[in-house]
This record gives structure tokens, sequence and C-alpha cells, in this order.
């Protein structure tokens, strides 16, 4: 149990946090089908080292425990993966994960994949074959991590891939920066109303290797916004680009409106200064649609509880199948810490507000955003988190740069 005792927060302090899991995972699949990437700074989350040791692997069995992106994105690499069989299986929560839309977009496709347990979830036999079929419908509403496994390995595709999106689309930041990547690469896509077209792509003997430079984490940035909007304390993070395509980068403008917290960017050093307004003038209200955002929700939930700020927040239905029905957790934790909700498949709203309990321990379900949203309050009240390696998952330095940050009262 991790335990934090009341603090203040240091002034003007830089961290450095690891490369994007999110891109460094995109950028793994893509460096083992097309061999013409060369990857700096890749992500030292436990979900992208999973990843990288799945795909360097020889046996029939992959488990890749609770890495929920490494399981969406290894089965359409598997499914392409001709001559090869693989039992792609995970830990009790990923068994309980759905995985049904993006195993039934394959199978459209031609793809031969069988549920090993229960219908619409891991574990998963997956024989690798030749995919020609090209048109795909997938539900828009459905994660995005989804949509991008498909994309991930749709240059590979003797005759490329066309996927309709059925509905209002879900996470389009998420897409986008995929689409951005590929591009990158020199992978021909558009995207137009709600359909992608991914043309196929060659390696050919004058085909140029590609060094990408992973950008740092937004998501993790989220954690230090909030320590910035709490402590009212300057804090600088490396390394970081203006022009993001990470859709957690919205956390800049949400703070800014929100809670005061100004961003700058050093363009020479990639760096990005959190600096508080002073006496700036908090909302009566926080109302805000986070469908492109909805892995900064839990941070927002809880800087608005410390402040007494009431919120009401959209446009989170996938939360409810991340490693923990995260809705569901900040429901019970947040109370803990004085703040009473509702909460409906899609939104959680504060309805009121009472003194925090005396004795605080965080309850983490397994999910390393629990762990690292709720830290700051610390600058509130001390309080224990339960299962601290949690944070291993995304950030294994999350407890070391927040410790450096932190000033024991």
């Amino acid at each position: 149990m991790k335990q934090l005792e009341k603090s203040g927060l240091k002034a003007n302090k830089t961290i450095q946090i690891s490369g994007s899991k999110s891109i460094s995972n995109r950028l793994l699949i893509l460096e083992s089908l097309f061999k013409n990437i060369k990857i700096g700074n890749l992500s030292n989350s436990q979900d992208t080292q999973l990843l990288k040791k799945a795909l360097s692997e020889r046996t029939e069995t992959v488990d890749i425990h609770h890495a929920g992106t490494a399981m969406r994105f290894l089965t359409s690499y598997y499914s392409i993966s001709e001559g090869k069989t693989t039992i792609l299986t995970g830990s009790k929560r990923m068994k309980e994960r759905p995985i049904k839309n993006l195993v039934t977009a394959l199978q459209t496709l031609g793809a031969e994949i069988e549920y090993l347990e229960n219908e619409g979830f891991p574990p998963l036999k997956i024989t690798g074959k030749k995919i020609v079929r090209k048109t795909v419908d997938v539900p828009a509403d459905i994660s995005s991590q989804f949509i991008t496994s498909l994309l991930l390995v749709a240059g590979k595709l003797e005759n490329g891939l066309e996927i309709n999106l059925i509905g209002e689309i879900t996470s389009r930041s998420y897409i986008e920066m995929t689409l951005d990547i590929l591009t990158k690469f020199g992978i021909t896509n558009t995207f137009e109303g709600n359909t992608i077209k991914v043309k196929p792509f060659e390696i050919q003997n004058e085909t140029p290797t590609v060094h990408y430079e992973v950008e740092s984490d937004w998501s993790s940035a989220s954690y230090f916004y909030s320590l910035a909007a709490l402590g009212r304390e300057t804090i600088h993070l490396k390394s970081f680009y203006k022009e993001s395509t990470q859709g957690d980068s919205a956390i800049a403008k949400i703070y800014e409106d929100f809670f005061g917290i100004k961003t700058t960017f050093t363009e020479e050093e990639h760096m990005l200064s959190l600096h508080p307004e002073p006496d700036f003038q908090f909302p009566e209200k926080i109302v805000l649609d986070m469908n492109n955002c909805p892995d900064i929700a839990q941070t927002l939930c809880v800087t608005a509880a410390a402040l007494k700020i009431p919120f009401e927040i959209s446009g989170l239905g996938t939360l409810r199948v991340k490693e923990t029905d995260r809705l569901q957790a900040l429901y019970h934790e947040l109370k803990k810490i004085g703040t009473e909700t509702e909460i409906t498949d899609l939104t959680i709203k504060s309805i009121g507000f009472n003194e925090p309990h005396e004795n605080i321990i965080i309850k983490t379900y397994q999910d390393h955003r629990m762990a690292m949203s709720f830290a700051p309050f610390c600058l509130i009240k001390k309080l224990n988190i339960e299962d601290e390696e949690v944070v291993e998952k995304s950030y294994p330095l999350f407890w070391e740069d927040l410790e450096d940050l932190l000033i024991k009262n």
C-alpha cells in the first residue's frame, strides 16, 4: 500500500515522462510488419514491454496479462500471420473484456478466429491466413483500439482496407492519430465522413527507414496538471510537442478553462510548462463531453472533487470496459474524498460534497489510472493507495516522480 502524507508542491520542478504508450504500441506493430522503422523514446510501460515480448515470441500460446492494447492489436496482427496458429490469452480481467466487435470485423474480412471459452471474449485461437477482402462495416461507438487494430494491418493486406463506421464515432482523435502515423510511414489513407480507406503498402529496396521519436505521454501528463491545479505551483514536463496528435492533449485546454492552468511550450527543448494563473476564479460548474479523451476523465473528476467544483461529465461509455468499470470505481472512491456522484452508462455527475474520510484508502481495482488520478489528492489530505504497483502498466516511475515534486508538511 502506498502511503501519501499531506504535502505541499515544490515550484518549478522538471519531470521527464516516458514515450507515449499509445504511440509506442502502434509503432511496434508497424515495425514488426514493415521493418523500415526505427523507434526512439519507446514507452517503458508494462503494456509496451508485454507487446514487444509477444511480437518476439515463437510460442503458440501468447499471454498478454492485463495489456488490453496488446490483446486488440495482436488479434489483427496474428490474423494475417500466414501459416501461424496462436492462442492469445490474458488475465482473468482480460477474459472479461469484450472483443467481439473486432473479431466479427476480422471474420467478415476472412480471418479464422475461434473463441476458446466464452463467446465474445478472450482467449482466442487465431489461425493466420491471407486476407483479400477489403471492405468491412464496424460500429463507430466501440473502442477506438478495435478500429486502430484493423488500420495497423491494413497496409499489409493485398487489397488494402475500407472501413465504414456505422453511427457516431467515439474517440475520433485516437483514430486520427493512427492515420497520422500511417501517413508518416508512407501508407496512403483517407478519412472522409465515416469511411476510412487505406491503400496496400509494399516495402521497396529504395524505401527509406523512418526514424520516429515517440512523444511523451499526455495521459501521464494529466496527473501533473492535477497537481498544478491543486498545489498552484509551476511544473515543467519533457518531451512534448505543441502540435500533438494525442487525443489526451486536450487536457491543456480543459485545465486552462476550468482550473486556470496555462500551458506554454518551449519548442527547442520540447518542454511544456504548467503555470497556475494567480487569482483564477473557478467555475460554478464543469459541464464537459469527454468522448474524445475518456482516459483523462478520472483525473478531471478527482481534481474537481478536491476543489469541490460541481461537475457533469458525459461521453464516457468506453470507461465501463477498461481495466475495471471505471465509472463504478469512481462512484465508490470519490465518496472517500467527500464527493457523492450519480453515474449512468455514459456519464458521471457530482451531487454533493462532504468532508473526506479520516482514513482514506483508495482501491485501485487493478487499474493504473485509479492509482495515479487519486494521488494528487495528497495535496489536500493524507491518503493510502492500494496495489501501488499497478502504475507499472503505463508509468513505472510515477511514484518516484511524484515524490520529487512533494514537500512533506
